[in-house]
């Protein structure tokens, strides 16, 4: 714990800059070392894009869509909404290079905002579009910690719980009507100590036991005792979740920010939309016009430049114009002229301003007139959000933003309730020092195990998994102590197709092939790792699994390594509706069969960071009926965890050994 809030301010301030300064650093280096067909072969970078069409935003902000050539499809990338881009043409660390937020995306096209006109050369063809270091997100961190060093009287609750001054406070669990009769025993006990609680509750869930879905009665709960509610998360797309869950029970929700998903419902319930049904708006549109019409005006007088402003100031050349007289060798026209120009620019000024201020006022008409309002963890810092309190904060995947992160939305409260879990993947941090001095740590984790049991609540039921695949995860991370739901416990492959295969086994939820030393390697350049023969016979398994009748977008296929994945794509470039990805970027889903390629094979018997078990937990429950496991086991069996998953396999499983090198696919 921390002795004094200026200690803790003090270690996170320092943190968040290393990791900053990593960011920044690791674009550059990659901008400046990798050729630009090689950036964006990573999905970092898209070239040869075209302006489609531009047009502006709510506030006038600028909007262009970029497309490829002829329309072509874009190519896999990691850029997303929410994201800052940098938009260049032959110099992409050039640093007069625009920097826009990607607002919308779709597999054809990318669409950014710029708070000013771009330059002309981004309206050109093929322009390049680099993911660049989002700098905002990491000031409104330490924002956040400058924050609460003066707390208000409420906050310093909380500012003590942080610091383990003191311990959370409760009242007595009320008596309520649960909304949603779909809710088993632990979800109700979550809702009910929630809103005991004074300032802080955790909501333990793992995989499958609807920890969304009860923090959404939560907040329904809390709104209907007559609480103002923020609910936040960390990514765009946990965001859209929540949104969609609330306007299903009908609840009135504004979205702050750009929905990583493009649907008219989703879209139907941002800020921006919203606010252009209020009055105040419309005026300020109208009030922005007439500012335009005079900026079109104002382009036919002279700008009182240093060549003909020759050190007069404002008041001398609009005394000049007003006594038609000259002065300094300038002739009375250019006096004039500019004498006009700074009348315009006076109008011109006040009507913004008047814009600014109608805009404003429809924006609190909007955020006051909802029962929740949704952004990330970063938007609560933004300008918009300056001036907003509420009475409840609920913090969604709060396992996978980091602590400063959290505090962003936390100055805006004086209570917080967070829903995740500590046992799968933390948020990913770049720097190894701030990773090693804790920024790893979330504040959910740091929390969890300092508060009693009136403030905490483990979900135990589970509704994704076979009983089988959901028990070693049980044993290994959550103590035996989930439990499967009757519709789940049994269910397989056999319930979903007729046909049986000797290397799939329908009947048995869980597989495990064993390669027999099938070798990995790594890239040139990279320290990534790949292994082709588990490749190999990840397509044979996906073959028949496609034979069986599976739908190929009921399967998923999760490596730990980015350099596999891409071995992967090209082993299985033909099916359409198949998902690969590595197992961060699985997190959060889940698929009727998951195949899991583990890729470490070597003399050493080295597993790298597969020893983050977090990973492994995360790969296996992303399954609900069937769960195929490709790897090594000699290497693999060198870690206790592993070794108990392969004896388990074997004891209760499917397991079977497979050469790649005599495999024949199709």
């Amino acid at each position: 714990m921390f002795q004094n809030y200026s200690s803790y301010k003090k270690h996170f301030s320092k943190l968040v800059e290393l990791e900053r300064k990593e960011e920044m650093e690791r674009h550059r280096s990659e901008i400046k070392e990798l050729s630009p067909r090689e950036r964006e072969d990573k999905g970092r970078a898209l070239l040869n894009m075209n302006k489609r069409d531009e047009g502006r935003g709510v506030g006038q902000k600028y909007k262009i869509k970029f497309v490829k050539n002829r329309g072509r499809e874009l190519p896999d990338n990691e850029i997303s909404v929410g994201d800052l881009v940098m938009i260049s043409k032959n110099e992409p660390l050039n640093p007069e290079n625009p920097t826009g937020t990607v607002i919308e995306q779709t597999n054809h096209s990318i669409t950014t905002e710029f708070t000013s006109k771009p330059p002309r050369f981004v309206f050109s063809k093929e322009v390049r579009i680099d993911l660049y270091l989002n700098d905002i997100t990491y000031q409104r961190m330490l924002e956040a910690l400058k924050k609460l060093e003066n707390p208000t009287d409420k906050q310093k609750r909380i500012q003590e719980k942080l610091l383990g001054q003191k311990k959370p406070e409760r009242n007595n669990k009320p008596k309520i009507e649960i909304y949603n009769d779909k809710l088993n025993e632990p979800q109700i006990e979550a809702v009910r100590k929630s809103l005991a609680a004074s300032d802080i509750f955790l909501i333990h869930g793992p995989p499958g036991t609807g920890k969304t879905t009860t923090l959404v009665e939560a907040i329904e709960q809390h709104v209907d005792r007559g609480d103002s509610v923020l609910a936040t998360a960390d990514s765009n797309v946990a965001v859209d979740n929540l949104v969609e869950m609330l306007y299903k029970r009908g609840r009135e929700v504004v979205r702050i920010g750009h929905p990583a998903r493009v649907t008219n419902r989703l879209k139907q319930h941002t800020l921006d939309n919203l606010i252009q049904k209020t009055k105040e708006y419309q005026m300020a549109e109208k009030t922005r016009k007439k500012a335009f019409k005079l900026l079109e005006k104002q382009d036919r007088h002279t700008y009182p430049s240093g060549r003909w402003r020759r050190g007069l100031n404002n008041k001398a050349i609009k005394d000049l114009a007003d006594k038609d007289e000259t002065s300094r060798g300038i002739p009375l026209d250019k006096i004039k002229s500019m004498a006009k120009w700074l009348e315009l620019q006076s109008q011109i000024d006040q009507l913004f301003n008047k814009s600014d201020r109608l805009e404003e006022k429809a924006i609190n008409k909007v955020l006051d007139e909802a029962e929740v309002v949704c952004t990330t963890n970063s938007t609560a810092g933004s300008d918009l959000m300056e001036n907003q309190k509420f009475d409840s904060l609920f913090i969604d995947e709060a396992t996978q933003s980091t602590e400063p992160s959290c505090l962003i939305p936390i100055t805006k409260t004086d209570k917080v309730v967070m829903a995740g879990d500590h046992k799968q993947l933390p948020p990913t941090i770049l720097n190894e020092k701030a990773k090693q001095k804790g920024l790893k740590k979330t504040l959910f984790e740091r929390m969890i195990n300092n508060v009693g049991n009136h403030h905490k609540t483990l979900l135990t039921i589970q509704y994704r998994m076979n009983q089988k695949i959901m028990s070693y995860p049980n044993r290994e991370f959550y103590k035996n102590k989930l439990k499967a739901a009757p519709q789940v416990k049994r269910h397989s492959l056999k319930d979903i197709t007729n046909k049986t295969d000797s290397l799939i086994e329908p009947r048995q939820p869980i597989t495990f092939i064993d390669t027999e030393g099938s070798s990995e390697r790594q890239p040139e350049g990279s320290n990534s790792r790949q292994n082709k023969g588990e490749a190999r016979i990840t397509r044979k398994t996906i073959e028949r699994l496609i034979d069986m009748d599976i739908e190929p977008s009921e399967i998923g296929v999760i490596t730990p390594y980015d350099a596999q994945v891409d071995q992967l794509r090209q082993e299985l470039p033909d099916i359409k509706g198949l998902e690969i990805k590595t197992v961060d970027g699985f997190q959060g889903r889940e698929k009727e069969v998951i195949v899991v390629s583990l890729v470490r094979s070597n003399p050493e018997q080295e597993i790298g960071f597969l020893r983050d078990l977090r990973r492994l937990n995360v790969a296996i429950t992303r399954a609900k009926r069937k769960l195929i496991l490709i790897g090594d086991s000699e290497t693999l069996r060198t870690d206790k965890a592993y070794r108990n998953l392969i004896n388990y396999v074997q004891s209760q499983g499917h397991y079977l050994k497979m050469n790649p090198e005599t495999i024949k696919t199709k």
